[in-house]
């Protein structure tokens, strides 16, 4: 006997009796709401939640008056309607803006050791020289170098032979000059005045350091990302091509070998390889090189393409000539874009300095990074230069053409991304470290004033409860009345015009 359904019986058969005709294998999921996601929460769990401000999350949206939601050091949720568990800390940050943290480059070991670290390299340069002692990626003078730089590149090399991997298994992966955490120092005050300049992160020695407050843990994130290269002179680039050749080629030799899958062939011998060059080959580390030379630029961009790497480059003073070819290349670049470089007027061509190198870097294909022309925190009266003007640098590059987008990338996730951290912090997305700042503005602003730092969820830095910025321009009181909300688009730099004031005290 055969039971025919029309169309409308079918339909409301289905309504009734969902699961009877549901697809095989796929068994019906429970909506999850307040109750069920109440009942997967922990009594040890700790949530942070941002209420109604402007998030910027760095990755090019902007979501306005949204929450953000933060369990265990991680971000759980950002968007509007989503469910906050009761024991959540809550700060009210309406007319606030979110932002992440900002990574700077070359900060020196002062930052996280306070007044026990060791000299500031700074004060041991030459002021003819470039920042950091460093000319084209090579020391100025052996006795101007210093531990907190990192090791020197000829340590790369042993005795100005090629590492040989057989007998050197350490140069897989090299180690730092010195562990940060031997001396970090939690309650260190330079701490504090870099996490007021907004930034949450810093290299030191080539490791990736997390600006965390009265703890050491989970603070060292990653080293060994990059190692420096030198391409000044004929000689050093004769023997760096040497050692690109027969690392290049032993790569070759090895991968077909692996082809083959023949275990009675021996493995191509390793003897006579750079360790430092073949990791760099096989994509394991970043090669930095110091250059700022318009044929220096070029002529390194012509063989990272020709041996397939991506080149780091630091200074590029004049990379703006050369900037499709660095783009080919898939050069990154870090730059200071206040550095100046004179033009040489008897020189029939471009060269020098031009405050739209790192818009032109950008139009190109080139990764862009901003650092300051200084790594420490200057108490000495010569402001301006060092960390606490990393958003002034960025909003610099502004001033020459660059987006807001990249200008914020520039010194967030690009810089991240240098250290291999990307995948941590830099931007605002969901699963990432809950590295935030709150700010009464825009970020490249030199008016604007972070109100709250937040790191690993943690809030390690507030204005109103620091002795350093607390009395300049205080949080209104929640009686006062709300003005405008503020618009988009920052002040111009340099306009004069203040961020306006968000409304309102934030309630913790």
């Amino acid at each position: 006997m055969q039971i025919r359904l029309q169309a409308p019986y079918l339909l409301a058969a289905l309504a009734l009796f969902p699961t009877v005709f549901a697809p095989a294998g796929r068994a019906q999921e429970p909506q999850e709401g307040p109750a069920q996601a109440a009942e997967e929460e922990k009594a040890d769990d700790k949530y942070l939640a941002l209420i109604g401000g402007d998030i910027f999350t760095g990755t090019g949206a902007v979501l306005r008056s949204a929450n953000l939601l933060v369990k265990n050091g991680k971000i759980k949720e950002i968007g509007y309607d989503f469910y906050i568990p009761e024991q959540a800390k809550r700060i009210d940050v309406s007319g606030y803006r979110l932002y992440p943290g900002l990574v700077a480059l070359a900060a020196t070991s002062r930052i996280t050791q306070g007044t026990l670290a060791a000299e500031d390299p700074d004060l041991f340069l030459d002021p003819n020289l470039p920042e950091r002692g460093l000319e084209d990626g090579a020391p100025a003078a052996e006795e101007e170098w210093v531990e907190d730089w990192g090791p020197r590149p000829s340590e790369t090399e042993t005795a100005g032979e090629p590492a040989d991997l057989a007998a050197d298994d350490a140069a897989k992966k090299p180690q730092p000059a010195k562990n940060t955490l031997d001396d970090f120092d939690p309650f260190s005050q330079y701490m504090i005045l870099t996490l007021a300049a907004g930034i949450t992160t810093v290299e030191q020695s080539d490791q990736a350091v997390k600006l965390r407050r009265n703890t050491i843990e989970d603070v060292l994130m990653n080293s060994g990302a990059f190692t420096s290269l030198s391409w000044s002179g004929a000689e050093a680039r004769r023997k760096l091509r040497e050692d690109f050749t027969r690392a290049a080629e032993y790569l070759r030799l090895f991968r077909e070998w692996q082809a083959k899958n023949d275990k009675s062939i021996p493995e191509p011998p390793k003897k006579g390889v750079n360790a430092t060059v073949l990791r760099v080959l096989q994509g394991e580390v970043k090669a930095r090189f110091g250059l700022n030379d318009r044929d220096d630029l070029l002529s390194l961009a012509r063989f990272a393409q020709e041996f397939g790497f991506r080149p780091l480059i630091d200074g590029a003073a004049e990379a703006w000539i050369v900037a499709d070819e660095l783009g080919r290349a898939g050069a990154t670049v870090i730059l200071t874009p206040r550095a100046r470089r004179s033009a040489d007027e008897l020189l029939n061509a471009e060269d020098g300095s031009s405050i739209e190198n790192a818009a032109l870097l950008h139009r190109a294909g080139v990764q862009v990074a901003v650092q300051a022309s200084s790594g420490a925190i200057d108490l000495g009266g010569i402001a301006g230069r060092d960390l606490l003007a990393l958003p002034i640098e960025a909003g610099f590059a502004v001033r020459g053409g660059l987006s807001n987008e990249a200008a914020l990338q520039a010194i967030t996730v690009v810089p991240a991304r240098i250290l291999g951290v990307d995948h941590r912090i830099g931007t605002l997305e969901v699963g990432k470290d809950a590295d935030i700042l709150v700010t009464d503005g825009d970020i490249l602003h030199y008016e604007t004033f972070v109100q709250w730092a937040i790191v690993y969820g943690d809030v390690v830095y507030d204005k109103q409860e620091e002795l350093f910025y607390a009395h300049i321009r205080p949080r209104p009181e929640a009686s006062e009345p709300a003005p405008q909300a503020q618009d988009e688009a920052a002040p111009a730099p340099g306009s004069g015009e203040a961020p306006e004031t968000p409304s309102g005290q934030p309630k913790e």
